[in-house]
């Protein structure tokens, strides 16, 4: 089952082109932390201006925004700019739940657990980590093993400077590709219902209501200061893939994860919006937990086995 434009139901910030009343260009489940500064670079994700240029927005009763630290208001707002004003063309990765078992993740998730220790959003500590229990928490990637082709071919590869120790678990498996969450809160972050934004001190913004209480607290000071944190850009793009699935238009479908046995599974995402993509990325994700799906490849001049040149581990310089 999937709920088209189930993430605008309870947006509360419209964002519309002062131009075109008629037009909604998108919207935010307003929660605590977003402010003013906040929302323009967040409609500066989901609009684009043509020719180029800057734009500020206005509120409902004519007043020009300032791009300052106050919390941001629920209401409507309009972008004002001296071109075209549309939605980006830019779309989302259309993302689902991880999967978490697969002989390519073990090391994966054993680094992530090692440092982390901790759900580090909610700064919950796992009591039995001593004795290797680790149920309820779960290591997250930040870019999805499903995607390890645009990971290559869009240069993920080079950022990354701690490598597995088995160059065939790939960099996309790199501790710097991962966060420990609580096995809820992991299902929200796949989900996109919040996002972590490393331009603002890594400020949790949540896109949806927040039963969990993680609206406008930060990331885990602890691993921040670890030199085996995960990449800044890695969590920027995350933060980008939350903005555009949330916030643009009417937002992407809400696709369900809990199929009771018996379900059809198949049938369920062949009938509903974006059958091929979600089919790719179910079998792109069981796959690549266990084999490296693109060895070979070579394209736009990267050398996928770029991990080969490594001269082993270093910290993150990024």
């Amino acid at each position: 089952m999937s709920r088209e434009g189930a993430r605008a139901l309870a947006r509360d910030v419209f964002i519309y082109d002062l131009r075109d009343f008629d037009t909604l260009l998108g919207g935010l489940v307003l929660t605590a932390g977003v402010t003013n500064a906040n929302f323009y670079a967040m409609v500066d994700i989901i609009i684009d201006v043509s020719p180029p240029g800057p734009f500020f927005l206005q509120d409902e009763n004519g007043g020009i925004v300032a791009q300052d630290t106050q919390p941001l208001l629920p209401g409507r707002y309009f972008v004002v700019a001296d071109g075209t004003v549309q939605n980006a063309a830019e779309a989302a990765f259309t993302r689902m739940m991880s999967f978490q078992t697969g002989t390519r993740v073990d090391e994966f998730r054993d680094e992530v657990r090692e440092r982390d220790g901790r759900c580090v959003v909610t700064k919950e500590e796992n009591l039995n980590k001593e004795f290797g229990l680790w149920e309820g928490f779960e290591a997250a990637h930040i870019f999805p093993l499903a995607y390890e082709h645009q990971w290559k071919t869009q240069g993920w590869t080079q950022q990354i400077t701690i490598l597995p120790s088995r160059r065939s678990y790939g960099t996309i498996n790199s501790v710097q590709n991962g966060l420990l969450l609580r096995d809820d809160i992991h299902t929200l972050f796949d989900s996109y219902h919040f996002s972590i934004n490393p331009d603002d001190g890594y400020k949790i913004i949540c896109f949806q209501r927040d039963s969990k209480r993680i609206a406008g607290t930060f990331l885990d000071a602890r691993l921040l200061n670890d030199t085996r944190r995960p990449l800044e850009t890695l969590l920027r793009w995350h933060f980008r893939q939350a903005v555009l699935t949330n916030m643009k238009g009417a937002g992407e479908p809400h696709f369900e994860h809990d199929f009771p046995p018996g379900s059809d599974i198949m049938g369920d995402i062949q009938s509903g919006p974006k059958a091929a993509e979600r089919m790719e990325f179910e079998l792109f994700g069981r796959l690549a937990h266990h084999i490296d799906l693109y060895p070979e490849e070579k394209q736009a001049g990267v050398d996928t086995d770029e991990e080969d040149k490594h001269d082993g581990n270093v910290s993150d310089k990024g």
